[in-house]
């Protein structure tokens, strides 16, 4: 296929070369000069959740887990005897909780 008449032979422009003179005439682009390969430090951000919503979110799992475990084998006698089986929503409401938590985990 042929070469337009508008395309300039440039080739690879090496890192030292960027952003010299003879590139500011060639590049059309301002993006032509960024290097893509720099990071800039402010924009990393440290991102991890706080302790005490780990904790809490972790929490929240075994203590639903065990409000169920405790239901089972209390026979339906604890946590709450008056509950009966509403204890099973309450478990899993209380670990669905932490699961949903879990969404923010970064």
């Amino acid at each position: 296929m042929p070469e337009s008449k508008n395309r300039k032979k440039s080739g690879k422009r090496s890192r030292k070369n960027r952003g010299g003179p003879a590139d500011a005439v060639a590049s059309s682009s301002p993006l032509d000069d960024s290097d893509p390969f720099a990071e800039d430090l402010e924009d990393l951000k440290d991102e991890t959740l706080p302790l005490w919503y780990r904790a809490t979110m972790i929490g929240l799992m075994i203590l639903g887990l065990l409000w169920l475990i405790v239901w089972y084998i209390s026979q339906g006698l604890a946590p709450i005897a008056a509950a009966g089986g509403w204890n099973v929503i309450i478990g899993f409401g209380i670990a669905m909780v932490g699961f949903l938590m879990t969404m923010r985990w970064r």
